[in-house]
């Protein structure tokens, strides 16, 4: 079996790292520089889509652990380490959180294990895993070891789903992660869309959004698509909404625009 460190191609693009440079960070490659200008190029508010995304994935995890007593959360497509991760918001609110990271960069793994320290009371754990695999996620003996599938989790699905073709039947991988947590779990999701981009836009963010590899392709999914993902749960308050919108009272004023961000926002909950 090769080595995390064998698997990685500096050459081609990863959402992850992308995500890293739209956010500022250091830990990319020209390729993900290169792929994420071209984004840029055609859709030039993408960094704050990056940072309003991020601020969703927080508050999102605030609601859960706070409101909704959530103390488990599986939080798949983690991207690289940055500030206030998963864990940290929820062991904030309550130190005895379990957290388990998914992500499928070998470069994130690295990282995730150096950064990602769990309080003493709670815990976390990273898997090198892919979405499209739910099966070997939630059978994963270190998944097992850190939470417990018979109590509720919070399953945290934030900027990834876009990066799944309608081909790899996205909507069935979330039931089946889904159909393996029990009643008062919850699902907090975010996806890309060009509801609001004029058609030109749309189609020029959309093709410099192949970047190769397994997620190469963004697909821009419209509302009602993108509400299917949430079918049979019961969505919280203010529902599927722009994630500059959802619950950011608190945020700095004036929030972005629905079309500045292009991405929806919603947590819900199984019954």
């Amino acid at each position: 079996m090769n080595k995390p460190g064998d698997r990685i191609d500096t050459s081609v693009a990863h959402p992850a790292r992308r995500y890293n440079y739209w956010l500022g960070g250091k830990d990319n490659f020209q390729a993900d520089r290169d792929s994420g200008d071209a984004i840029a190029a055609a859709f030039p508010t993408i960094r704050t889509t990056a940072l309003e995304n991020r601020r969703f994935l927080q508050r999102a995890v605030g609601h859960l652990a706070r409101e909704a007593g959530i103390r488990q959360f599986l939080d798949i497509g983690t991207g690289i380490p940055t500030a206030d991760n998963t864990h940290e918001v929820a062991q904030a609110i309550a130190p005895e959180s379990r957290v388990v990271y998914v992500d499928n960069d070998p470069i994130v793994l690295a990282h995730a294990r150096a950064l990602l320290t769990s309080s003493a009371e709670g815990a976390t754990a990273y898997l090198d895993a892919d979405l499209r695999d739910p099966e070997r996620i939630l059978a994963h003996p270190d998944l097992r070891r850190t939470i417990d599938l018979s109590r509720p989790v919070g399953l945290m699905l934030v900027a990834i789903l876009h990066f799944v073709p309608d081909s790899d039947d996205p909507w069935g991988l979330v039931g089946r992660l889904l159909d393996a947590l029990p009643a008062g779990s919850y699902l907090a999701a975010s996806h890309a869309t060009a509801d609001h981009l004029p058609p030109a836009v749309a189609a020029e963010a959309k093709a410099a959004g192949r970047g190769g590899g397994p997620h190469g392709l963004i697909a821009l999914r419209s509302r009602a698509e993108v509400a299917r993902f949430f079918a049979g749960l019961e969505v919280v308050e203010p529902g599927l909404t722009s994630v500059a919108e959802w619950r950011a009272e608190a945020e700095p004023r004036p929030r972005p625009s629905a079309a500045e961000v292009s991405m929806y926002g919603a947590v819900a909950r199984k019954p």
